[in-house]
């Protein structure tokens, strides 16, 4: 399954998702930009898209999903075996959480940085997964030295990316 992200400004997304309109996109914002995001098994209707392979998933991402974070992971090509398999063997436990809709995991095409998407029904829904003992486990390695953010497959450092849902008249 193909991925596909583009940035630009809202009204110019909202076209573009008016233009598609059976195509299940998301259309978000944050204060400095908005996005539109979509998965499927055809080639993207974005010029220059962000594109992604989908390689773990949970959820339905068009179903009540208000509020995203896309933590955005630069892997060193040596590193991304060892970066997928992490995540292929999670816990899984944050699909239990309230408020939780959706997480899909996604291998960079064109460039050496991974998203991992989550969508939740509100920003207060994410921020209680951060501060819950699921959260805790998620990420008890963290910091350690059998914590893989101990390794050298990093060539820089993440960054987290958050939008809200821009609501349709």
């Amino acid at each position: 399954m193909n991925y596909y992200i583009t940035y630009g400004t809202a009204d110019y997304l909202e076209k573009v998702k008016r233009d598609h309109p059976n195509l299940p996109m998301q259309l978000m914002e944050n204060e400095h930009t908005a996005m539109i995001m979509y998965e499927s098994e055809q080639a993207s209707i974005f010029n220059e898209p962000k594109r992604y392979e989908v390689i773990d998933s949970s959820g339905i991402i068009e179903e009540k999903g208000r509020f995203a974070v896309l933590n955005n992971i630069p892997v060193t090509i040596e590193g991304k075996p060892l970066f997928e398999k992490r995540f292929k063997d999670r816990a899984r436990l944050i699909e239990k959480e309230p408020g939780f809709v959706a997480i899909r995991v996604l291998r960079p095409i064109n460039s050496d940085t991974y998203v991992i998407l989550t969508l939740w029904e509100s920003e207060e829904a994410f921020e209680n997964w951060q501060s819950s003992k699921a959260y805790n486990h998620a990420h008890k390695k963290r910091g350690t030295s059998d914590g893989i953010d101990q390794q050298s497959i990093f060539p820089r450092p993440s960054y987290v990316t958050k939008f809200h849902l821009i609501e349709e008249e």
